[in-house]
């Protein structure tokens, strides 16, 4: 018989709540910035610009206590993808998001405590949380201090590159957080995984032998 397991301590679920908040600004800021115009605003130009850049740094600040969390205590652990078979466990993974989930069956890689994220999840959030959260980061400082950038790389306009990337990264980061609003949809029931986010218990799914 499965029993709660303590999955997400408190600064995680803290941290999680800030850096859902925190992305939500800059996305809407953002958006409002890039079509501005004086015939429509969303939001006045200058206010906008003030809350991307607090939300922003705010949210560099944040990641830190990610990268530094998981550096240092156990949650990191689960980041870590073993390669050997790999390929056959993601492919099974993406059959189950894909067909399985809406024909009812088991997920193939349960929650428990050895075992927080299947290894869609983990692919996904490592090239998100250490590609292009810090890409973002890196190309956000460098425009809102202008000066540090080259002038021209490989024949391109650095201010331009750098803008083009900082829009990419936002892009790709804004999607990612509306398909990982909807997968933490797809436990037993839909909001498990919300109410675990809320509590840091969720119940354990695994298999008896591979249970810690």
């Amino acid at each position: 018989m499965s029993g709660k397991v303590y999955l997400y301590p408190i600064w995680i679920r803290l941290w999680h709540v800030t850096n859902a908040l925190l992305c939500l600004i800059l996305i809407i800021s953002g958006i409002s910035m890039h079509y501005a115009s004086p015939d429509a605003t969303r939001i006045r130009f200058d206010l906008a610009v003030s809350m991307h850049n607090i939300s922003g740094i705010l949210l560099t600040l944040s990641y830190l206590i990610f990268f530094f969390g998981n550096l240092f205590t156990g949650n990191g652990s689960h980041y870590l993808i073993q390669f050997k078979g790999f390929r056959k466990r993601l492919w099974k993974q993406m059959y189950y998001y894909t067909i399985g989930v809406f024909k009812k069956e088991e997920a193939p890689f349960p929650i428990g405590s050895a075992r927080k994220f299947n290894p869609l999840q983990q692919v996904t959030y490592a090239v998100v949380m250490y590609f292009f959260l810090p890409m973002l980061f890196a190309t956000g400082w460098a425009l809102l201090f202008p000066g540090i950038i080259v002038e021209e790389w490989l024949g391109i306009n650095g201010f331009a590159a750098t803008d083009f990337l900082h829009i990419l990264g936002g892009f790709i980061v804004s999607v990612f957080l509306l398909i990982h609003l909807y997968f933490a949809t797809m436990g037993k029931k839909p909001a498990d995984h919300y109410k675990a986010m809320l509590t840091g218990y969720h119940e354990d799914e695994s298999e008896p032998e591979s249970r810690q």
